[in-house]
């Protein structure tokens, strides 16, 4: 009996110390910039005070299609309890097209084409005690390449996020 007690309290603390080295998020972020409105979101911890995030994001409406990567370098500075503040830089890739499928509008402009971009990342996130973690960013991004869908090369997105942490 006392070898089950023991093992018992054994995992116990090997789970509540498993928890506190959570090194990876994954989750959504849901924002708006162009029509990009979600995102799946993954981060990995370098280390307590920074972190590299990934996310794939999508858009499929009647006009236009497109799918879009970036990666971000994050640095990460603690407010109080569960909160931080974060900023970030990286770029990313990406490709659309656009399919005037409606008649009498656009009638033959077809077109698509790829494109790069730079971004900086500026937000606050809340860690709770369990593994979720919401977050709200500003996301400005300038383009290059084929992008005649846009009128200039600026794009901010602003987005909330939501990440299961493990």
């Amino acid at each position: 009996m006392k070898k089950v007690l023991l093992s018992a309290f054994l995992l116990i603390g090997l789970a509540f110390s498993s928890q506190a080295q959570e090194k990876n998020a994954i989750g959504l972020r849901l924002g708006d910039n162009d029509g990009f409105g979600a995102e799946v979101s993954y981060q990995r911890k370098f280390s307590s005070d920074n972190r590299l995030e990934l996310d794939l994001g999508w858009r499929d409406s009647s006009y236009y299609d497109a799918v879009k990567l970036a990666a971000l370098y994050q640095w990460v500075w603690n407010i109080e309890g569960g909160f931080n503040w974060y900023a970030g830089v990286g770029g990313g890739v990406g490709t659309w097209d656009f399919n005037d499928r409606v008649p009498n509008y656009y009638h033959g402009n077809d077109d698509s084409g790829t494109f790069i971009f730079v971004a900086g990342d500026i937000g606050i996130e809340y860690n709770f005690d369990f593994p979720l973690q919401l977050s709200l960013d500003f996301r400005p991004e300038i383009y290059f390449g084929d992008d005649d869908y846009r009128e200039n090369n600026f794009g901010p997105d602003i987005a909330l996020g939501a990440r299961f942490r493990f």
